[in-house]
């Protein structure tokens, strides 16, 4: 079996750009996730059901469900 030959090589400079992108998605991304937390908290406290939490699958938020599995999960909204 052959090992697969890619036709893109990034130079340094192209990998140079890459690494400044990723890390400014990491900081966008840390954000986000720190404003996911604030709008779990803030809805626990509107409906008085402990840690709820937004329910993510392959990447996709699919529901609303608590952390200590107490309540069935939410889906469709």
């Amino acid at each position: 079996m052959k090992n697969k030959v890619y036709k893109i090589k990034p130079s340094k400079k192209q990998l140079a750009i890459m690494k400044l992108y990723y890390d400014m998605y990491k900081t966008e991304q840390a954000i986000l996730w720190g404003k996911m937390s604030e709008l779990e908290k803030s809805m626990s406290r509107e409906t008085g059901i402990k840690d709820l939490e937004f329910f993510h699958c392959d990447g996709d938020c699919v529901g609303i469900g608590n952390g200590s599995r107490t309540m069935e999960l939410v889906q469709n909204l």
